[in-house]
């Protein structure tokens, strides 16, 4: 009975180590990976002070409870939203501001927000920590890269930003964006040289992907050649999408409950990534109007006056002179490139107004996509790169698999996960590997 104590204990101890081998091999086998959240896809904190003034008497008395010691709290997500009366609050303090004198975007005045826990993958899992059923955005991508191997802070991590801020062409100032950019690379570098050097892997979502290739294409060929290993790409709407056109018409739910899209149609009018995510005419290239009403219609290459039209003239200067310079041209980075995509999907393709116009929520027409963004859109850089001899880039269409639950279906996130480890056996060749 003591012989076969001693050997039972013998194995569990071997499988326990012959399993953290394994780990180590697999660990010291992985590139960094970094992922990128798409609009909304993080957690956002916000500060109010002295120089705030409320829209309403009812916001000026109403405070968040849940402040740590300097006053910061959860902006984004918060459960607020959902009531009326708190959702006018949450909407002017999510609002920006184009100012054209500094030509840049700047926060509601007496309003400070920031982005914590840069680097990490916490403020990517859930919007509210305190919902995590019904807030749910990264959490299964980070727990299915957990499973072959990933440790977060080690070689896994996070770059959050604020998301309603976007980038601006060569020329014009973009404080926020610039410096999220700036941040990245550092992350990058940081990622690369505490994992024996190895280049990292960029996985983005939605509108992360657009900034992943203004990202790369403002660093030098050198540093993209050093730096970075792959770009990964899930759900980018590379061409924007028809849903763009409702939310600055009649605002956009985004398929929070209860919530009255025209309380924060405003909020989201103000938003310059939202500016960024309008169709792009340089890839939409039909006159069929995607704006049908009883007055107009308007096609991809009449947004300027599709903007006016709506009562938001203010946002055609900045559509001018920094959005269209941005999306007029998309150049190759050189880097690997794997787009993943969702189809088959019934997706707004045509918005229809009646007798009240935009202050009610359009009949649609339908096409393919992933349900938010349009087919067109999400392959977009085949036609646009078809000729490029220096880029590789392989599309990967998933029948069935909607914009968000690319994120969490089971099949999306095999196939993930199975495309990361093609990428990181495609560089792991026979080396020694130390825990």
């Amino acid at each position: 009975m003591k012989m076969k104590g001693e050997l039972k204990i013998i194995a569990i101890v071997s499988m326990a180590l012959v399993h953290q081998l394994y780990m180590c091999e697999s660990r010291n086998s992985l590139h960094p990976l970094i992922l990128i959240p798409g609009a909304g896809g993080n957690q956002l904190e916000a500060r109010l002070t002295k120089d705030y003034k409320s829209s309403s008497l009812f916001c000026s008395r109403w405070n968040p409870i849940m402040k740590d010691s300097q006053g910061w709290f959860r902006l984004w997500f918060s459960p607020t939203v959902l009531l009326a009366p708190y959702t006018d609050c949450f909407a002017r303090r999510m609002t920006l501001h184009y100012e054209k004198d500094l030509d840049d975007y700047r926060n509601e005045i007496g309003v400070q927000t920031r982005v914590n826990q840069f680097g990490s993958v916490q403020s990517l899992l859930y919007l509210d920590p305190n919902l995590k059923k019904i807030t749910t955005y990264m959490a299964g991508l980070v727990n299915s890269l957990e499973a072959i191997g990933y440790v977060r802070d080690t070689t896994l991590f996070g770059a959050p930003y604020d998301f309603r801020y976007g980038l601006a062409p060569e020329g014009h100032p973009c404080e926020v964006g610039s410096k999220f950019l700036k941040d990245l690379k550092e992350l990058v570098e940081k990622a690369s040289n505490s994992n024996e050097g190895k280049s990292v892997i960029l996985v983005t979502h939605s509108l992360g992907g657009l900034f992943a290739l203004q990202f790369l294409n403002r660093n030098t060929p050198s540093w993209r050649r050093h730096f970075i290993k792959h770009l990964v790409t899930l759900s980018t709407p590379w061409g924007g999408s028809v849903e763009g056109m409702r939310t600055f018409a009649s605002g956009n739910t985004l398929g929070v409950p209860l919530v009255n899209p025209l309380r924060v149609r405003t909020e989201q009018r103000s938003s310059e990534s939202n500016l960024w995510l309008l169709p792009n005419p340089t890839i939409y290239k039909h006159n069929k109007p995607i704006v049908i009403t009883q007055y107009s219609n308007y096609t991809v290459e009449e947004i300027p006056r599709f903007l006016k039209d709506i009562g938001f003239e203010e946002g055609v200067y900045p559509y001018e002179s920094r959005i269209l310079p941005l999306i007029e041209h998309y150049e190759a980075p050189g880097v690997d490139l794997t787009c993943v995509i969702g189809g088959g999907v019934k997706t707004p393709d045509t918005l229809l107004y009646g007798e009240k116009g935009f202050d009610e929520q359009p009949e649609m027409g339908y096409g393919d996509g992933d349900g938010t963004v349009n087919m067109v859109s999400l392959r977009a850089l085949e036609k646009l790169w078809a000729e490029e001899k220096n880029q590789t880039l392989e599309t990967i269409e998933l029948p069935g698999v909607s914009h968000k639950s690319i994120l969490d279906d089971r099949e999306a996130l095999d196939v993930i996960i199975r495309e990361i480890s093609r990428i990181n056996s495609m560089a792991s060749r026979l080396r020694p590997h130390t825990c």
